[in-house]
């Protein structure tokens, strides 16, 4: 059993200072688990909207749900979408006698129907599967090859593993897309994901997959929206700044969990791993996830000009901008684009990450940082 603290505080504190928490983040990434240590297996103030007797409790959800006190939790409410409304009139009840976790499958609709219906009442937190300050550094390269969801992370064997994520994307495409109202050609969406996968870590051309494919610029863009919606890729916005320099105006695309990457770039072990043409980008998505997950940036982007000059990660905490790097290397020395990029950002500090085990100053305010202090926490590197 892997202990979730940092994400139990988070949920703890939303609770205490929130009437209602939305818990989001994709199937089978630990949301029920972590929601059932708040509250008794047996709770009748517990709602899984997937078992049938939930649902015949919830078809009156104001008398179902007026009543009770305390902490109450509702799993997968995007399947229940008018349930919003009737949150928010409970919510607003003086004094307040419940307060509501509910959990969310990462529905594209999901949240932009929160903040329309409880606007000013909810806070919501992301999770994904595990990360690597739950795990510990000696865990890294496990975590890196299997990802984090729980069952791939935790499986008896590399086979087990393997076999877990191919049944997740089959179960994904053919189930769960249907279930959300998504109405899309499993095998063309396969496909298409697979393609992404060769994209990982770069820059996205909408024409290269439609032409590939045979089908529409706005479908693959559907497409690619519905993917990131359901948490299964990010698409990092470039940084515009006011600058003389042409930038590019072109998102890059990662995969979110690692471990899904692999499954489809048909990378079985880790000696396939380091021998892989993709192990660098894949590494780069890594470090990537891992520094937004635990540091928890306010805004993040990446930087790129069309004469070169690059920085993987831009983050904008508390008025402060930093730049990450991701390098593959044994021992990181000082680039121009760092250089160039530390000065036309005005960044404050920028970190290269890589795995070794020693961190070391560049240059002025850039320094080599190890993965372990990612893994001791992101919170304290910038």
């Amino acid at each position: 059993m892997i202990e979730r603290r940092d994400l139990k505080k988070r949920i703890r504190e939303s609770l205490r200072r929130s009437r209602i928490v939305a818990l989001v983040g994709p199937r089978q990434c630990g949301k029920t688990t972590l929601a059932r240590a708040f509250m008794p297996l047996d709770s009748y103030n517990y709602f899984d909207l997937e078992d049938p007797s939930s649902l015949a409790r919830l078809s009156q959800p104001m008398t179902a749900l007026e009543g009770l006190k305390g902490l109450i939790v509702i799993d997968e409410i995007q399947r229940m979408p008018d349930l919003f409304p009737v949150l928010r009139v409970l919510a607003d009840r003086l004094p307040l006698p419940a307060r509501f976790l509910i959990l969310g499958s990462a529905s594209p609709n999901l949240l932009s129907q929160a903040s329309e219906s409880l606007a000013g009442r909810i806070e919501t937190i992301s999770m994904s599967g595990f990360g690597l300050p739950e795990l510990g550094i000696s865990a890294h390269e496990s975590h890196w090859l299997r990802g984090g969801f729980p069952p791939s992370y935790l499986a008896s064997s590399e086979q087990d593993s393997l076999a877990w994520r191919k049944n997740f994307i089959q179960t994904f495409l053919e189930q769960d897309l249907r279930q959300w109202g998504i109405m899309a050609p499993s095998l063309t969406l396969l496909r298409f994901w697979t393609m992404l996968a060769h994209y990982n870590g770069q820059l996205w051309n909408v024409s290269e997959p439609a032409r590939s494919l045979g089908i529409s610029e706005p479908t693959v863009r559907r497409y690619l929206d519905i993917l990131t919606g359901l948490f299964m890729v990010r698409q990092l916005q470039p940084w515009h700044a006011n600058l003389k320099k042409r930038q590019i105006r072109s998102p890059k695309i990662y995969f979110r969990d690692t471990g899904l990457l692999h499954q489809l770039l048909g990378i079985r072990l880790k000696k396939d791993l380091f021998s892989h043409p993709k192990c660098g980008a894949s590494w780069e998505g890594y470090v990537i996830e891992e520094v937004l997950k635990n540091a928890n940036p306010d805004e993040q982007y990446f930087w790129r000009t069309h004469n070169g000059a690059e920085i993987d990660l831009v983050v904008v905490k508390d008025g402060r901008i930093f730049g990450v790097e991701c390098k593959w290397i044994d021992a990181p020395r000082l680039t121009p684009s760092m250089r160039i990029a530390k000065d036309d950002l005005k960044l404050e500090k920028i970190i290269v990450v890589y795995p070794g085990k020693r961190r070391y100053e560049i240059a002025k305010n850039i320094h080599a940082i190890p993965l372990q202090q990612i893994a001791d926490g992101a919170s304290g590197i910038f």
